[in-house]
């Protein structure tokens, strides 16, 4: 069965059954703007979120960073047509990240609830964009074979962590903790032990 992203789709899933509610989503942007500050040690001025849907992200980065710039990719008909002007979101796929050009690179990347989805070939395909996107810190979250999920299991590949991990590596991404990773242009900015290997 193929998944449809459309206005029906992201009723069911993220407002209907409000699996990530608004004060869960409003922490893991603060948290993700503060570790971006800290490693790059000055405001965060730009923002590419990938897979954006109809871009939650967006509002909860403004409310803290108002000047910053958002734009967000998303391979939804549906979100892209009702706000891609209004929230600045392109049509583009995972996979395209690759190939796409989108501007200089960001300080944050944020991919959220994606990943897990994508076929090995289309995952590797976009990441191997990811450096030329972001010479800051990702907001990567995923779940992998070893977590307990609720919500959308339809298309979810069970990986394991370790593959995640490689991947990221391979695209130049190293851990810091919860869902983040330097690009390489902030690895040495981080010691030994901030560093998840």
């Amino acid at each position: 069965m193929t998944k449809t992203y459309d206005a029906a789709y992201f009723q069911r899933w993220y407002r209907d059954r409000g699996l990530t509610g608004r004060a869960a989503l409003a922490r893991k942007v603060a948290m993700a703007i503060a570790t971006a500050e800290y490693y790059l040690e000055r405001p965060i001025r730009s923002v590419l979120d990938v897979g954006c849907g109809e871009a939650p992200w967006r509002a909860e980065l403004l409310k803290l960073r108002p000047r910053l710039h958002y734009r967000g990719v998303d391979s939804s008909d549906y979100a892209v047509a009702r706000y891609g002007r209004s929230r600045n979101i392109a049509l583009a796929t995972f996979g395209q990240l690759g190939e796409l050009r989108l501007g200089a690179p960001v300080d944050l990347l944020v991919c959220s609830d994606v990943m897990h989805y994508l076929p090995t070939a289309e995952l590797r395909r976009g990441l191997s964009g990811f450096s030329e996107h972001c010479d800051g810190v990702a907001f990567l979250e995923l779940y992998t074979d070893d977590d307990a999920i609720a919500g959308d299991k339809l298309g979810f590949l069970p990986r394991s962590a370790a593959f995640y991990r490689r991947q990221f590596k391979r695209a130049g991404f190293i851990g810091c903790g919860s869902h983040l990773y330097l690009s390489e242009n902030l690895h040495a900015n981080a010691v030994a032990l901030e560093k998840l290997r």
